[in-house]
């Protein structure tokens, strides 16, 4: 697995006339259930995708990041002092009823008590994460099929590099070994050998991920996948085009060393160093109109190119394909999304994200290669099966085929819930965020609006782990920053209600419409409470953690008829007042340029005055 050591492409999704009515189900000849689940998170904002999982009893929810090059899955534990701050607070142990560590023993590697089994990972881009092998529950979502399964995980003890600087939690190893899960799952006998993952395109993001198998759809093209070479997922790739227009390379360049391996931790794709400079120099011949820009971050060196429509279903017109060429001829056509993404500093820009691997001969293909493309690793055949669809449209589809109901019972949550509000109805309109059954949490909700309604105000209450004395005075400091983060006015923000219980604040606040508008769009409000639901909104450091603990939008509240006319009477009376006093003035001012008499009393003596003569 590579983490990504900078930001990649936002994503976003194509519609494939052909697959809209397509279901997936179980695999037909298989009597295994399967685990379904969602995907978040993106290539530009994150450099990954992640999934939810839930440990222990009751269940602790991390966000894991989803790495197909990972053979373990780990989360930070309460007692690791060398690990960064992530997405959820950490797991703890001493909370779990049906936590166990692993004992040492002769299959594992030991501490220098030889009283546990450790473990130690090091990645390509040097970052390190160790700790002790643990037991526990691990329960998939309510969306799932499968039930809760003990599974042996890694709790973190230290993490440097780029894992302790991520957001999420951890990883979900699903890589080929005795600690993947899906090993462990299929060593119980309760998924077949197969697990598919579908990204979202370009500027959506999401996806869809199953443990298990599921019926292939009849147009889905099959590489084979050697599982002795390695432990990674490879296919058999043999050529290349571009535009239709074979490059000229040997076949043998795609089958050194580790071969050509699919990594779902990798964010972009990188090639040897003979197939990139042809693959980036037939690229550019197709280009040649097209000015090129600087990349977002100039060490990195990048390809970028301006002056193209920001509508992505476009780029086709501009932007050659890419053809993938197996062993059995068959092809995996790549789309312009598949190799490129947005240039973060410069409106209708774009850059290659295809690179060359250093001095390593090995042709490793991330993430972006993969977006709004199902992928099946079928490790029972020994193949990897391609089926380009938009994978959001997918989700729709795994989410509402045969899901099992949402139990209403709650479990505990990392944060204390908050005294209800008395503006809070049980009504549509009102949702609590996690409710989560201690046999199988369900997963976050979708956040849907019957209808079209005007929102005149969308309450929001949150809880962070931060101490209420730290957080008062920062308390501006942080509604401003929301604001930003949501895309919103300041002015927009309002702070309804501030407490504490213990070291947990909760905070109530509102956002209402703009100065101009008389309420918020559906659109944008859908948007605000997936982003904090979801935790795409991240906190400075020093503020910890969130949870959104529950919402709720309002209509735009009935106006008398002098909230609605008080300006209109407020400047008629402003401009009265403005008239008197321009009328007063004039009437003074003619005053003082009148002549002034004299007076003199009645019987004051008159003046005498000379007689003229005529």
């Amino acid at each position: 697995m590579v983490l990504p050591l900078f930001p990649s492409p936002k994503n976003t999704s194509t519609t494939f006339p052909d697959s809209s009515h397509r279901l997936l189900r179980s695999d037909s000849n298989s009597s295994h259930p399967y685990a379904r689940m969602r995907l978040y998170d993106n290539l530009l904002s994150r450099g990954y995708y992640s999934t939810r999982l839930w440990i222990g009893t009751p269940p602790q929810r991390f966000a894991l990041i989803v790495d197909t090059g990972s053979t373990v899955t780990y989360v930070p534990c309460a007692m690791c002092e060398k690990c960064g701050t992530h997405q959820d607070p950490k797991f703890q142990p001493e909370l779990s009823s049906t936590y166990q560590p692993v004992k040492c023993n002769l299959d594992c590697n030991c501490d220098k008590d030889r009283d546990q089994c450790i473990y130690e990972r090091q990645y390509a881009e040097m970052s390190v994460t160790s700790g002790i092998l643990s037991e526990d529950v691990i329960s998939f979502g309510n969306l799932s099929e499968l039930s809760p399964q003990r599974i042996v995980f890694g709790c973190e003890t230290e993490e440097t590099g780029e894992l302790y600087r991520q957001h999420a939690d951890g990883i979900i190893g699903l890589g080929r070994g005795d600690l993947s899960i899906v090993d462990q799952l299929v060593e119980k006998g309760v998924i077949s050998d197969s697990f598919s993952l579908c990204y979202g395109g370009m500027d959506v993001g999401g996806g869809a991920m199953v443990l298990g198998g599921i019926s292939a759809p009849s147009d889905m093209i099959f590489s084979y996948s050697d599982p002795v070479r390695s432990p990674y997922y490879n296919i058999d790739l043999k050529e290349m085009h571009v535009a239709g227009k074979k490059l000229d390379l040997d076949p043998s360049v795609f089958d050194r060393k580790f071969g050509t391996v699919l990594d779902s931790g990798t964010t972009f794709a990188y090639f040897p160093e003979a197939v990139f400079e042809a693959l980036k120099d037939t690229i550019m011949k197709e280009l040649n109109s097209l000015k090129q820009v600087s990349g977002a971050v100039p060490s990195y060196n990048d390809t970028c190119f301006s002056g193209i429509s920001s509508d992505v279903s476009q780029l086709s017109k501009t932007f050659p394909t890419i053809e993938l060429v197996f062993e059995n001829q068959q092809k995996l056509l790549l789309t312009p999304e598949n190799y490129l993404f947005r240039h973060s500093k410069v409106q209708g820009a774009y850059c290659l994200g295809i690179f060359q691997n250093g001095m390593d001969p090995t042709t490793l293909l991330g993430g972006i290669i993969v977006r709004n493309t199902l992928v099946t690793y079928d490790r029972k055949d020994s193949k990897i099966g391609f089926w380009k669809t938009n994978c959001s449209e997918l989700w729709e589809r795994l989410h509402v085929t045969s899901a099992p109901s949402p139990s209403p019972s709650p479990s505990p949550s990392p944060f204390p819930s908050p005294s209800p509000s008395p503006s809070s109805s049980s009504g549509k309109e009102n949702s609590t965020f996690e409710m989560l059954p201690i046999s199988a949490p369900e997963e976050s909700p979708i956040y849907a609006l019957i209808g079209e309604i005007e929102i005149g105000e969308i309450s929001l209450d949150l809880a962070l782990n931060v101490n209420h004395s730290y957080l008062k005075p920062r308390l501006v400091m942080l509604l401003e920053f929301m604001a930003k983060e949501l895309g919103v006015n300041g002015s927009q923000v309002h702070l309804l209600n501030f407490t504490s219980e213990g070291n947990i604040s909760f905070i109530k606040w509102s956002i209402v419409p703009s100065g101009s508008a008389t309420y918020i769009s559906n659109t944008t409000a859908i948007n605000i409470i997936s982003r904090l639901a979801e935790h795409r909104v991240m906190l400075p450091d020093d503020l910890g953690n969130y949870q959104l603990v529950q919402w709720e939008v309002k209509p735009p509240s009935k106006q008398t008829w002098w909230q609605r006319q008080y300006l209109v009477v407020l400047l008629g009376i402003m401009m009265f007042i403005i008239a008197g006093l321009i009328a007063s003035g004039i009437w003074l001012w003619s005053r003082r340029r009148q002549p002034q008499i004299p007076y003199q009393p009645v019987d004051g003596a008159a003046r005498e005055h000379e007689l003229q003569p005529l």
